[in-house]
């Protein structure tokens, strides 16, 4: 089989792909080849068809029709096992070839399975799909206690899902606090009380190390050891660690690869006429100014618009990512963009305020007066406008003092900056 445009991977980035590539090439042939069956899902989602017993209609990304409609050839079901650069060839699992004019590598992430004993068990889960997702509903029925190993975006959307279906819930986290990579001390600390107060047991400091049998059968799930020893009984244990990119269908002596598929500010590899982005690719990061592994629904797929434009013939730059988060775990809502937790020595200043009894917290990264990052918690009314000032690299100087105030907002701003701040929005 032979297309003009092949891309691997039919979830945020294909689509994004798909419709810029339509946008400007309406009848160049496109092969979209996915693992699962239903691929235009939003992954973000799955954790409220658990909670919610959402429909899969209320979770889907784009309409059925949305392949059909754009002239797709869709290859579900269908696992790539090898990409073939310098013959311009994807192998799938059944030996097939699928020749490619131009190719996106927008393969996503996989879950990290640690290598300890008895992870092979029945009712070890991981959580990063909707077959998943449908493989723990299945169970739940038959489940009392859950036991969540990571405490980062998964875990804890997880964990909240499982306690609305009164599921008993241990969330294990080797960092000293949940959600890490995205806040602070102080935020997670807020965090980690709203889950706390819903149930939730939040061990921090350990890791998993063995998989426990049930007395009636040692080949089912029945517990956790922990690395200090300590015995926790559960029914069933979900792998929320984190995720890596898929990338083992890629040659590296074929294409440029670090911790992902390297490509730049065009999303083009090192390699003619392939692109990657998403979860498997290292993607510029705008508050970072460097090039970073960025697993976010939301800059997937402006990935994949970046991309499709430029194998499209149209040159496209991508204006970079970061780290953003917007979250809201049992009524605390919560905002988190871009260097939350500066190295101590970095030429950082810090602007905070936290208020334990109204659950409120705030913190501005700045450097030279530019907003590098922020976590907003309680209260995010004034996120857009901030977010915006970071966004586009905004000298605070003049106003800098009332960032953090609870009204602040464009009446703060000069004319000149607030009026640009409204013709972009």
């Amino acid at each position: 089989m032979n297309f003009k445009y092949v891309i691997i991977g039919g979830s945020a980035g294909g689509i994004g792909a798909v419709e810029a590539i339509r946008g400007i090439d309406k009848t160049g042939s496109i092969a979209v080849i996915s693992e699962e069956s239903a691929p235009q899902y939003s992954k973000p989602m799955i954790s409220k068809y658990v909670s919610d017993g959402a429909k899969f209609e209320e979770i889907i990304d784009r309409p059925f029709k949305f392949w059909e409609e754009n002239s797709v050839s869709l290859l579900s079901g269908k696992r790539v096992i090898r990409v073939d650069i310098p013959t311009k060839e994807v192998i799938l699992e059944d030996n097939t070839k699928i020749s490619f004019e131009k190719l996106l590598i927008t393969t996503g992430g996989r879950p990290i399975i640690p290598k300890i004993e008895g992870a092979d068990k029945r009712e070890v889960h991981t959580f990063t799909s909707l077959i998943d997702a449908k493989r723990l509903l299945e169970k739940l029925p038959e489940v009392a206690h859950v036991v969540v190993v990571g405490g980062g975006l998964i875990g804890v959307s997880l964990a909240e899902a499982l306690v609305k279906l009164r599921k008993n819930v241990t969330i294990v986290e080797l960092k000293d606090r949940v959600l890490s990579l995205i806040l602070d001390a102080e935020g997670s600390s807020l965090v980690a009380q709203a889950v706390e107060q819903a149930g939730i047991k939040i061990i921090t400091g350990h890791s998993m190390a063995k998989i426990l049998g049930r007395k009636d059968s040692e080949a089912t799930v029945g517990g956790i050891t922990l690395d200090d020893g300590t015995e926790l009984r559960c029914d069933l244990v979900v792998l929320a660690i984190g995720v890596t990119p898929r990338i083992e269908m890629v040659n590296p002596s074929q294409i440029k690869i670090n911790r992902g598929v390297v490509v730049d500010r065009f999303m083009a590899t090192s390699a003619p006429d392939v692109y990657a982005c998403g979860d498997a690719a290292e993607a510029f990061d705008f508050t970072w100014e460097d090039f970073r592994l960025l697993p976010l629904w939301p800059l997937a797929y402006i990935g994949g618009r970046i991309a499709g434009s430029n194998m499209a013939g149209v040159k496209t730059e991508y204006p970079g990512g970061t780290q953003m988060s917007a979250l809201n775990y049992f009524d605390l809502p919560v905002i988190s963009v871009g260097v939350v937790s500066p190295a101590e020595n970095g030429t950082y200043e810090i602007l905070l305020t936290l208020d334990q009894e109204k659950r409120t917290y705030r913190k501005i990264v700045l450097r030279d007066n530019l907003i590098k990052g922020m976590i907003l918690i309680g209260k995010i009314d004034n996120a857009g406008v901030i977010f915006d000032l970071l966004k586009n690299k905004i000298n605070v100087a003049e106003f800098k003092d009332k960032i953090l105030s609870d009204d602040f907002g464009l009446v703060h701003l000069t004319d000149p900056l607030r009026q640009e701040m409204l013709r972009r929005n």
